[in-house]
């Protein structure tokens, strides 16, 4: 698997979390009340709107996450998800992925074509340690976001110097 030429997913070290959270959560809570609207607003079913609108709008992605002494390598899975569409933001102990999905379907009613898109969106966060946000490398290739990082803080091994005698 050859890797990509053009560049890679935008970075950004702001608040990781705060704006794709919120933008993620006010489509799912969008889409959650379509689902309780369409049901003729019968209440006692708005766990299970919630559990669907989110099915429908995050994509359930394969991660894998592996520690070295040295920092961390994490791949993953984003079939059907652009390049462009993609977005890696980096804190000290986090990391925020987010990509988006078009997903369609048209269907012929007579004269009447009915199309739906929808976006799917990635969002993974939480590292076990910290790492330098400015060293973080992505790249996409064939579906696959790769990403590393290196930790920060590594203890040393101090030799003991010899003291003067007095």
């Amino acid at each position: 698997m050859a890797p990509c030429q053009s560049s890679p997913p935008s970075l950004s070290l702001r608040n990781p979390f705060i704006e794709p959270a919120q933008e993620i959560n006010d489509l799912i809570a969008r889409r959650a009340y379509e689902l309780f609207e369409s049901s003729g607003f019968t209440h006692g079913h708005g766990y299970e709107d919630w559990l669907r609108a989110e099915s429908e709008i995050l994509v359930r992605s394969r991660v894998e996450v592996t520690e070295t002494e040295a920092g961390f390598a994490i791949r993953v899975d984003a079939p059907g998800i652009d390049e462009k569409d993609l977005e890696v933001r980096a804190a000290p102990r986090s990391l925020c992925i987010t990509g988006k999905r078009q997903e369609s379907s048209d269907q012929k009613d007579g004269a009447t074509i009915y199309s739906e898109r929808r976006s799917k969106h990635i969002f993974r966060v939480q590292l076990p340690a910290e790492t330098d946000p400015d060293t973080v490398h992505a790249t996409v290739s064939d579906g696959l976001v790769e990403i590393k990082l290196l930790k920060v803080g590594l203890s040393k091994k101090v030799a003991f110097a010899k003291a003067a005698a007095v």
